[in-house]
């Protein structure tokens, strides 16, 4: 949903009132399983930490422990209550991490590369069908290309969710599709961005190769190149804790994004953080941070970073062990030639 002026003043007001201390047990408990102080509350925290143990409940198990939870009025309930969210997300990441390793590897064994085609479809019949939207969201962001997701559901059917790219409407792409092939949809939902649908046992090969034909006909090359819009560099002297934690306070989302920066950087070092994360030690080489070494997190990239990048990156202020640490959060790089 797209964060107009009347939802930002909701979010904020609601916020405003999470960091006073007035919320539901049930949200004060996920805060605590999250690890999340809700004296800092953000936009954050709602997106990332709290959002994903609900709706783990409604992919792998029963959506009504979510709401349970947010309803409960009995602190020792909903402690209980998010447990078991926090415990049913961890199986969720689990389940996410092998799907999307095993996506990777079906797209590179494809006879035609992602860079070569307009769009992403992949199925395997021993995925979970209630991770399919966040593996497809994932390699669209990868990739840069319309993507959908299968995986087997009830009935012998099959069961997709898709993630599109900026100026590609998705749902419109899949009624096209379903006017081209008549009875190849089962049933189909969803708007510009993200779409979902259900096919015979047999489908995905025609869909596969109906949505490729679609997608191929509406988008023009340099709609498949992608594009990031920054707000350029970070002057040195604003790479620090009230900058990054003004940042933070602000409500953000779809229509109204968080300033994003642009470095040259030099990888010093690099690693693995967690099962799918990556962590670097960068140095600035250009501007007026120029020499100054930071460190850069990279979300759900397993690949390492080429020795010299340039990088568009987000500011962070993180709290660990009680010690203020700024990052340069990742959001898309570039090998300097």
């Amino acid at each position: 949903m797209r964060l107009d002026a009347n939802n930002r003043l909701l979010v904020a007001q609601g916020l405003r009132r999470i960091r006073e201390g007035r919320m539901q047990p049930g949200v004060r408990a996920l805060f605590d399983a999250a690890g999340r102080d809700p004296s800092r509350a953000s936009g954050f925290d709602l997106g990332f930490a709290l959002g994903p143990r609900i709706n783990a409940a409604g992919r792998l198990a029963d959506m009504t422990v979510g709401i349970e939870c947010l309803l409960a009025d009995d602190a020792q309930r909903a402690a209980e209550l998010a447990a078991s969210l926090d415990a049913i997300n961890r199986e969720r990441r689990g389940i996410e991490s092998e799907m999307r390793e095993q996506a990777l590897e079906l797209l590179a064994a494809l006879p035609q590369q992602a860079a070569d085609r307009a769009s992403i479809c992949l199925y395997s019949p021993q995925w979970h069908e209630g991770v399919v939207g966040i593996v497809a969201g994932r390699l669209k962001e990868l990739h840069h290309r319309p993507t959908f997701v299968f995986a087997p559901a009830a009935d012998g059917q099959l069961r997709g969710s898709g993630r599109s790219i900026a100026g590609f409407h998705l749902r419109d792409a899949i009624d096209l599709v379903s006017k081209r092939e008549p009875g190849l949809l089962l049933r189909f939902g969803g708007h510009a961005a993200a779409a979902g649908c259900t096919l015979a046992g047999d489908g995905f090969e025609r869909f596969a190769d109906a949505f490729e034909r679609v997608a191929a006909e509406l988008l023009s090359s340099e709609q498949l190149s992608r594009r990031i819009e920054v707000d350029g560099e970070l002057p040195t002297q604003w790479f620090d804790a009230e900058v990054a934690e003004l940042l933070q306070s602000q409500v953000w989302g779809q229509g109204f994004a968080p300033p994003l920066f642009a470095s040259r950087v030099e990888v010093l070092q690099q690693g693995q953080l967690g099962s799918a994360h990556l962590r670097a030690r960068v140095r600035v080489l250009d501007g007026s941070a120029a020499g100054s070494t930071r460190e850069l997190i990279a979300w759900n990239r397993s690949s390492f970073l080429p020795q010299q990048a340039h990088v568009a990156w987000r500011l962070d202020a993180n709290t660990w062990q009680g010690r203020l640490q700024l990052r340069m959060l990742l959001e898309a790089v570039e090998d300097v030639e």
